[in-house]
C-alpha cells in the first residue's frame, strides 16, 4: 500500500510495533476525550483562500527565537525513540534536519543528547527537561546541553505527577532489557537508573520527579542557563502572563499530547488566547494533533510560530526508520506549501488570522 498521509503510517505502524509500546505512544489520559479532541479541533477551523496571486513558488522559511530554518514544522519531544526502530532519536533529529527544522530531544530518551548531537551536528536542537528531585542532576543535564550545541532549553511544566493513562497502568510499559535511559546513565552525578527496577514507567515518575516545582524553579532555571528557555504545557492565558513575566522567551502551547489531565481543551482551541496574551512578547508555538499540512496553516494563521508533531514521527520510524521519519515530514511539509499556494499565500508572513474562521461564524443549516 502507498503512503500518503499521517494516517497511513499510523495504520502500518500498528501493524509493526509490539502492544506494549503501542500502547504507550498510542494511548491518553482518561477516557481519552482530549486525545480525540486535539486531532478534531483542527476540523473546526476553515481556510479562507484568496485567489488570482502569484503563488509560481511558495517559501517557507522562518525564524525562530532568532534561529534561521526552512520550515515552521518540527519533531515534539517523545521518550525512548527506539522502543520502536533502533534508529530512534538520531533518525528523527536527521530527519527534520533535511527539512530545516528543529528537533527537540526528549530528556527520557534512549540515546544520549550528546551522541544526538555528533550524530546530526546541521539539525537545529533543543534539549526538553523535567526538574527532578536530585538538583544535581538537573544542572547537569542542562550544562551537557549547553556544551554540545543545543539552542534552547524546552522546560515541561505540565508533569508534577503522572497523568491517569490507562493503557500504560493495564500494562505495565517498561523499556525492553537492552535499552535504557541514556542520558542518566552517562550522567556521573545522577543515581537515577533504568526502569528494569520498576513495575511500570508510573512508578518510575513518582519516585524521579519533582511534584513541588514552581514558577520560583522556573526563575532558577532561566539565570542558570546560558539558552533561552521555552515552557512547555502552557493553556492559559494566566500561565502564558507568568511565563512572560519569569523570563520565559518562548511558550509551547501543549496538553502533552493528551497523556496528562483529560478532559482539557485542544491545544488549537487555546492558541489565539496565547497569542493575544503574549504574542507581542515570546515567541509562541503548539503542539498536539497536527496531522497534516493544512493543520500547520491553521496553527500559524492564529499565531503559532511553529508546530511540533510527536506521534506521527514515531510512527513514521516503527515503519521504516530514519526514512519512515522523513517521508512523514516531506509529506507534511508538501501539504503546507500546497496549502499555502492554494490560499495564496507566498511565505510565512502571509499567513494570518484574515486566512481562517472558526465554524461557529458559519450558519448551521
Amino acid at each position: 500500500m502507498a503512503l500518503v498521509c499521517v494516517e497511513d503510517y499510523e495504520k502500518e505502524a500498528f501493524r509493526n510495533i509490539p502492544k506494549n509500546a503501542l500502547e504507550f505512544y498510542r494511548s491518553g489520559a482518561g477516557s481519552e476525550f482530549s486525545l480525540t479532541l486535539n486531532i478534531d479541533a483542527f476540523k473546526r477551523w476553515r481556510i479562507l483562500p484568496r485567489f488570482l496571486r502569484d503563488v509560481g513558488e511558495v517559501n517557507t522559511d522562518c525564524n525562530v527565537l532568532g534561529y534561521k530554518l526552512s520550515t515552521p514544522i518540527g519533531v515534539a519531544p517523545t521518550g525512548m525513540q527506539r522502543t520502536v526502530h533502533d534508529d530512534g532519536e538520531i533518525g528523527n533529529a536527521r530527519a527534520v534536519g533535511k527539512v530545516g527544522g528543529i528537533f527537540i530531544l526528549s530528556t527520557v530518551s534512549t540515546t544520549s543528547l550528546e551522541e544526538v548531537a555528533e550524530a546530526a551536528p546541521n539539525t537545529t536542537k533543543w534539549f526538553q527537561l523535567y526538574i527532578y528531585k536530585d538538583q544535581s542532576l538537573t544542572e547537569s543535564l542542562v550544562r551537557r546541553a549547553e556544551n554540545v550545541g543545543y539552542k534552547a532549553i524546552v522546560l515541561t511544566a505540565d508533569v508534577p505527577c503522572f497523568g491517569a493513562r490507562r493503557a500504560d497502568a493495564r500494562n505495565k510499559f517498561k523499556l525492553p532489557p537492552h535499552l535504557g535511559l541514556l542520558n542518566f546513565q552517562e550522567d556521573g552525578s545522577s543515581n537515577v537508573k533504568n526502569m528494569q527496577g520498576f513495575s511500570g514507567i508510573n512508578e518510575y515518575v513518582t519516585a524521579q520527579f519533582d511534584p513541588t516545582i514552581t514558577w520560583t524553579d522556573v526563575d532558577w532555571l532561566v539565570k542558570f542557563t546560558k539558552l533561552p528557555v521555552v515552557v512547555k504545557g502552557v493553556l492559559t492565558r494566566e500561565d502564558a502572563l507568568l511565563a512572560r513575566d519569569h523570563g520565559c522567551r518562548g511558550i509551547i502551547v501543549s496538553n502533552h499530547g493528551a497523556r496528562q489531565l483529560d478532559s482539557v481543551p485542544a491545544t488549537i482551541e487555546v492558541l489565539p488566547t496565547i497569542v493575544d496574551a503574549v504574542g507581542n512578547d515570546m515567541t509562541i508555538m503548539l503542539d498536539g494533533g497536527v496531522r497534516q499540512g493544512t493543520d500547520v496553516f491553521k496553527a500559524l494563521a492564529l499565531g503559532a510560530k511553529a508546530v511540533f508533531m510527536g506521534r506521527p514521527l514515531i510512527w513514521g520510524l516503527a515503519v521504516n526508520g530514519q526514512k519512515g521519519a522523513e517521508h512523514v515530514l516531506e509529506l507534511v511539509q508538501r501539504d503546507l506549501e500546497l496549502t499555502m499556494k492554494l490560499s495564496g499565500c507566498v511565505n510565512m508572513s502571509d499567513i494570518t488570522k484574515d486566512y481562517v474562521a472558526h465554524e461557529s461564524q458559519f450558519s448551521k443549516l
